[in-house]
């Protein structure tokens, strides 16, 4: 009877002790002195508790209640023992003060994490003042994103707002397998530099069922993207999706396997965009797949643009070295606020190859729509409106 009390107590303490294991830790701010008030540098205690929480051996949690947090620029460092969640339910505040966030270019960056969740939470970068500030050519700092998952792999950023960043919103680089989901982001349509979700050297990302209004790029695909997958989104203002721009570098990655699905551009600059500087370079696009898409006032519903050069700087009677292939568009319908509702401007010396339209509608003012073509090569398929100059 002893021994099989001993034998019950030795289950009973195996099982308590498994399940002490399986449990998550939670690290709440406030008990780091973190305040609500939205006045009060919390910066240290927010480091506190990720630290605590990158330490445990448990599955953690660092917790942000409701309330306001100021926040100064901070590093979430990893590698971490184990998963680890931020769950946000209040608002996380820049200072007033532009400068105060330096010139390293980030507000909040995680670096080196992974099996990394961000829930929830709303950013507020303040960026109305920093703009001015580079609008009126006086000196400023660097700027900041607002967000930015450097060597993240197994990521996931879900339910986020994020407003008036001071340059790019979110930023995924040098991830793999990272998910972007039902994240909000707001800015002013003419907020510059405002890209709402950059990706870029990064592989697996997926970002859906997002709302992005802001001053630039809604979602822009940096040089080493693959295998991307974008789906319900819903763009403008802004400058659309852009790949690039591409090329500013002459040894440079490509984008390759990128899908673009079931979305809505709404009053944006450009809707489907693909940009490439006039210059060499070893940089290249390849299979991309834009389908199911409504365009509401769009200036440019479809471009591609191999001869961007800002200013005329750095690329003057240059070409463009990006070599760009098998680019499908089907099933693209909508209206355009400019006459030329396609844009092809290809590069002489690497025209745009395997270029596929099938079942374009896309009118002006309910008038004819036109397209242009400059050094280009493809096929067309089905309804073609305007008509295709392939």
């Amino acid at each position: 009877m002893a021994k099989s009390i001993r034998v019950s107590s030795i289950l009973f303490l195996s099982c308590a002790t498994l399940l002490s294991i399986t449990r998550a830790a939670s690290f709440n701010v406030l008990s780091f002195g973190a305040k609500p008030d939205g006045r009060t540098d919390s910066t240290q205690p927010f480091l506190k508790a990720w630290a605590s929480a990158c330490r445990s051996i448990q599955p953690a949690t660092v917790y942000v209640p409701r309330g306001r947090y100021l926040i100064k620029a901070a590093v979430f460092k990893g590698p971490c023992r184990n998963r680890i969640t931020a769950k946000i339910d209040g608002t996380l505040v820049a200072p007033d003060n532009y400068w105060a966030l330096g010139n390293s270019g980030y507000w909040l960056l995680f670096i080196q994490v992974n099996r990394l969740s961000v829930i929830g939470g709303t950013l507020d970068a303040k960026g109305a003042g920093f703009w001015a500030c580079r609008q009126s050519g006086k000196n400023c700092p660097v700027g900041a994103r607002s967000i930015t998952f450097n060597w993240v792999n197994n990521g996931l950023i879900n339910g986020l707002t994020s407003i008036n960043s001071q340059l790019m919103h979110v930023v995924v680089n040098s991830c793999k397998n990272v998910k972007v989901q039902n994240v909000r982001i707001v800015a002013p349509d003419l907020s510059p530099n405002t890209d709402g979700i950059h990706v870029q050297g990064s592989t697996g990302v997926t970002i859906t069922g997002s709302s992005i209004k802001t001053g630039d790029d809604c979602i822009s695909i940096g040089p080493g993207t693959r295998n991307l997958w974008m789906e319900k989104i819903q763009c403008g203002p802004g400058h659309g999706v852009s790949i690039g721009s591409l090329g500013r570098d002459f040894n440079e990655d490509g984008v390759q396997n990128v899908t673009l699905t079931n979305s809505v551009f709404t009053g944006a600059d450009n809707g489907l965009r693909i940009k490439a500087w006039a210059r060499p370079t070893t940089a290249f696009v390849s299979n991309i797949n834009f389908r199911n898409i409504i365009m509401k006032n769009v200036d440019n519903p479809i471009i591609i643009d191999q001869n961007y050069c800002p200013n005329n700087q750095g690329c003057p009677r240059q070409t463009s070295g990006v070599k760009i292939n098998q680019v499908t568009y089907q099933n693209i319908q909508g209206t355009s606020t400019t006459q030329v509702a396609v844009i092809f401007d290809c590069s002489p010396s690497n025209p745009c190859r395997g270029i596929r339209l099938h079942d374009i509608k896309l009118t002006y003012l309910n008038r004819k729509a036109q397209s242009f073509c400059k050094n280009i090569g493809g096929t067309t398929k089905g309804v073609i409106i305007p008509e295709s100059c392939l």
